[in-house]
């Protein structure tokens, strides 16, 4: 069986290329880094190591890559696959469509026989679905019509700590012991062979929203809340507990609606959130503020892990002062090498914090959510002003 992985990076070979190898897959990366192509061509193995006390260290076997720029080959690869993974980023999903589209398209005169599934794994609420948009309108009608016959686009939820690391084997990867992959079953097409370790599940929005506005939503905010204290790793802003308890009351707050919404067990869904601090804590990982909080244009869209469990807290009656303070302190996030950073605020230097909150956050300047926004960020920013003056 053989699996076709877009995206070499440190979540593709620490997270899903592992869990598929150890399913007894051929995993085949496609990827842009050419020393690590060579390397996994010449190795076809590399060293995952568990961010815990023994740091133990497994092998990931049975691996190979190509080049995205080797068009024909990733065709074929695809054309012979089993199952198809991403890890590249939701913004980057159109950036592989066409090469996802291609394989298709040779598959399918092929005649292979085969159903092949395609599981984007990315920090987002129907990650799949959304490839599947960018790559159908790249398909012929009649190719479109054959391949809702034998391919399947099934939504995921992964979640898994991986941050930027630098090794001297520029294979190896370090992960947190914790991991979660769950996949909707529903949409799997007949003779999919299952991945040890997945969760598969008759609904996924439940377990989809339950880790984004919990794991997402709270790391993110630890990012945001400890740039504006001078932190560096958000294992520095863990050992704050100050810090810490406003990151509780964030998760606090999305976990009444979680437990409301999808009727999850509010006991268990506390120690849920005892676990992930831990894991945010966690001494062997050292994960920079920058690259939790980075993309804030992205993290702060209408659909994501802060503006969409906000308003569907306000919804349900419930109210979000430390969500609040959190989004108040992601529209200060500043970092010169961060673009959507710069961008941001470079937007509320030009049209103010009301304009972004409308145009950007999607919430109208009527809406009470708007008047709160803005309320937490002039208080946050008149904050930081005074705690600068005193220093």
């Amino acid at each position: 069986m053989k699996a076709v992985h877009f995206g070499a990076g440190n979540i593709g070979r620490g997270f899903i290329g592992h869990m598929l190898s150890a399913s007894d897959y051929e995993v085949c990366f496609v990827a842009r880094n050419q020393k690590q192509i060579a390397l996994l061509q010449k190795r076809q193995e590399y060293p995952i190591t568990l961010a815990n006390d023994e740091q133990d260290t497994t092998l990931v076997s049975n691996v190979t890559a190509i080049s995205i720029h080797e068009e024909e080959q990733v065709a074929a690869e695809i054309a012979s696959a089993a199952i198809i993974t991403t890890a590249v980023g939701v913004n980057a999903l159109k950036d592989i469509a066409r090469s996802i589209a291609q394989g298709i398209s040779l598959r399918l005169q092929q005649k292979v026989s085969q159903p092949l599934h395609i599981v984007a794994c990315e920090n987002a609420i129907a990650g799949s679905t959304r490839l599947k948009k960018h790559v159908y309108p790249l398909l012929s009608e009649a190719e479109r019509q054959q391949a809702d016959t034998c391919i399947s686009f099934p939504n995921a939820a992964v979640d898994r700590i991986v941050p930027l690391q630098k090794h001297q084997d520029p294979l190896q990867v370090t992960v947190e012991p914790f991991f979660e992959w769950v996949i909707h079953r529903p949409a799997l097409l007949e003779g999919f062979q299952e991945i040890k370790g997945v969760h598969y599940v008759d609904s996924l929005e439940p377990y989809i929203e339950r880790k984004m506005f919990t794991v997402n939503t709270g790391h993110c905010c630890a990012a945001y809340l400890g740039s504006l204290q001078g932190f560096t790793t958000i294992r520095q802003a863990m050992k704050d507990p100050h810090l810490v308890s406003q990151v509780r009351q964030v998760m606090n707050e999305t976990g009444q609606l979680i437990t409301t919404k999808h009727g999850f067990n509010a006991k268990q869904h506390q120690q849920y959130i005892d676990a992930i601090l831990a894991r945010f804590a966690n001494p062997h990982l050292s994960d920079k503020v920058t690259r939790v909080g980075r993309s804030p244009l992205r993290k702060l869209s209408p659909n994501d892990r802060l503006v969409r469990p906000l308003l569907q807290a306000y919804d349900a009656g419930i109210e979000t002062p430390g969500l609040q303070a959190a989004i108040a302190a992601a529209l200060m996030f500043h970092d010169p090498a961060d673009k959507e950073a710069v961008a941001l605020q470079q937007r509320i230097a030009e049209h103010g914090v009301s304009k972004v909150i409308h145009e950007h956050m999607g919430i109208h300047p009527d809406h009470p959510v708007h008047k709160q926004l803005l309320a937490a960020y002039e208080e946050l920013k008149s904050h930081t002003a005074d705690e600068i003056i005193a220093t």
